[in-house]
């Protein structure tokens, strides 16, 4: 049984005639983090992965730095419940308090600013992409998205090499889909500011803060960016390419990474 999605009756209609049948609908379900004893954040998620989700999350917000300052990580499934145990104190909680970060596109809770980020210090690294390499891991990206096939409901995300998928996950949260990537990454320690982020979805300012947050030089997705995001990937050193669709698509910043071939 797949816990991601649940089978519904629904009337499916086509050229006027309509047919009664069993349809795979994807699930949305909420996930409470409680941070060193203390309720934290509830994520809406597909359940999947939840443990990566809440370490990536945590290591996205940056709460922890890496794999070494997670003590335990301890999932109630019956509740949904994830139980984090970290090295240092609860100022986190006592700063942002419990709250419920939606699944939605256009995320507006989150705990970090705009302006902060634009402080940053900007993302510096010669890695690059030949433009072939480019539209190659668009297509294993989209091939890989088999959960998407059937139910049309959710998005993708995967971190890459030059001309590999090394981790990819699926989620309602364009969000989720990356932060358990690096929870996958904390989890193997493996180094991501030398590796690609390919989405399926919009390119927003919140997604476009995760990357550089994490270093990571290069942005790629089958959608469209926002103006902001284009605005923030400039200023913090971080390659935009979007509508990366059959074999051509659009770079926004710092084109000198992406070889045209």
């Amino acid at each position: 049984m797949d816990r991601r999605t649940e089978m519904r009756q629904i009337m499916r209609v086509k050229a006027g005639e309509a047919l009664t049948v069993e349809d795979p609908v994807i699930r949305e379900v909420p996930l409470t983090i409680y941070l060193n004893g203390q309720e934290f954040v509830t994520l809406l998620y597909t359940p999947e992965l939840p443990e990566m989700l809440a370490a990536g999350f945590l290591r996205s917000e940056g709460l922890i730095k890496d794999s070494a300052d997670i003590i335990s990580l301890r999932f109630d499934e019956e509740q949904s419940f994830l139980f984090v145990e970290t090295k240092g104190s609860n100022l986190a909680e006592k700063l942002y308090g419990k709250r419920t970060i939606t699944s939605g596109c256009g995320k507006g809770t989150v705990f970090y600013s705009v302006l902060d980020a634009l402080k940053s210090n900007p993302v510096q690294s010669d890695f690059s992409l030949t433009s072939e390499q480019v539209i190659q891991l668009m297509k294993k990206l989209q091939e890989k998205a088999e959960l998407f096939r059937r139910t049309g409901g959710i998005h993708s995300a995967a971190l890459c090499s030059h001309t590999e998928i090394l981790y990819f996950c699926e989620d309602i949260g364009r969000h989720n889909a990356v932060d358990k990537l690096v929870g996958m990454c904390l989890r193997d320690k493996i180094e991501i500011t030398d590796k690609v982020l390919a989405t399926s979805g919009r390119i927003s300012s919140e997604i476009l803060v995760k990357t550089a947050k994490l270093g990571i030089p290069i942005l790629i997705s089958r959608a469209a960016p926002t103006t902001l995001s284009i605005e923030l990937a400039e200023n913090l050193g971080i390659t935009l390419v979007g509508f990366v669709r059959g074999r051509r698509f659009n770079i926004y910043t710092n084109q000198e990474r992406i070889i045209l071939s």
